[in-house]
């Protein structure tokens, strides 16, 4: 499995060599150690990041062209809110004063599959639950992602409330972390898939906030309010009717990386942004083998 490697980097004087003698004490002082990834680690993490996680989506700013990339994880403008909390996308650059360049691997890590930051738990909007999956190499690979974007000073930003305490909502099969060799499996790739992209968070309908994923797996029901005004998420159960049954894998595929519904209407916010933005890069194997673990969500109407 890949790991996240540790790079030593020495900085040198702006105006040129230090002074010989100077030098050990600088060379003692001024050389950090800090985490490194190969290539591989890089390219992993990019496709995690972009094409399931979606991390864009909430924590980086928006334009009239879509995301803002040249201030990419510094925080993004949208505000979540529930009974229990209001807040923002915060800062995952690695800034060391308003991001988290000055985090440890063990508080990324924790934040991201525990929904542990450094003050507490995170609000529930946090889809850790969802991430709970990722093997260990997958989440260094998303950290490692992370350590190499470029740090951006940006305060979060009002509101920012929180009360009570959440439990957390697990889907089904997706509980804990996955071994890297069980994804040869092609259903339990896309149970994988599933949860990184948190379909079915979106898609189960909720009691008190959270997915009722023992009675309403993948029935809709969801209630989104976004630009787009008030949309509920639909049944991508097998129901024949109700839900995808009828549905082809070419509808699926279309549905799911380019937006558009069966009868060729374009599906509303925010499934319409994600699929342009994120779902559309999804590899072809990931995107067969989540088509075919659909097929397995039980019928409900």
């Amino acid at each position: 499995m890949r790991r996240i490697r540790q790079q030593r980097v020495c900085i040198m004087s702006a105006k040129g060599p230090l002074s010989y003698l100077a030098m050990p004490v600088a060379l003692l002082a001024f050389c950090l150690i800090g985490p490194a990834a190969d290539a591989g680690d890089i390219e992993r993490g990019r496709y995690l990041v972009e094409a399931l996680a979606a991390c864009d989506n909430c924590h980086t700013s928006r334009g009239a062209a879509g995301y803002d990339l040249s201030n990419r994880f510094s925080g993004g403008a949208q505000t979540f809110a529930d009974k229990s909390y209001v807040v923002r996308g915060s800062n995952i650059s690695p800034d060391r004063e308003t991001g988290v360049g000055a985090w440890s691997n063990e508080e990324l890590r924790a934040a991201i599959v525990d929904g542990i930051g450094r003050n507490g738990r995170l609000a529930p909007v946090m889809p850790s639950d969802s991430y709970k999956p990722l093997t260990p190499s997958d989440l260094d690979a998303i950290i490692a992602v992370l350590r190499s974007a470029t740090p951006i000073r940006a305060p979060l930003q009002s509101p920012q409330q929180r009360s009570g305490e959440w439990a957390p909502r697990l889907m089904p099969g997706a509980a804990a972390t996955f071994d890297e060799t069980s994804l040869a499996d092609k259903n339990t790739r896309g149970l994988y898939v599933a949860s990184l992209a948190r379909c079915m968070s979106c898609h189960s309908e909720e009691i008190d906030g959270a997915p009722d994923y023992q009675n309403r797996l993948g029935a809709g029901g969801k209630t989104f309010r976004n630009t787009a005004g008030v949309v509920v998420a639909s049944n991508i159960t097998s129901h024949p009717v109700k839900g995808v049954g009828a549905w082809s894998d070419d509808d699926l595929k279309r549905a799911i990386t380019q937006g558009v519904a069966r009868d060729g209407a374009s599906l509303r916010p925010p499934m319409s942004t994600l699929s342009k933005a994120h779902f559309s890069k999804m590899s072809p194997d990931d995107l067969d083998a989540l088509v075919a673990w659909i097929r397995t969500i039980p019928p409900r109407e």
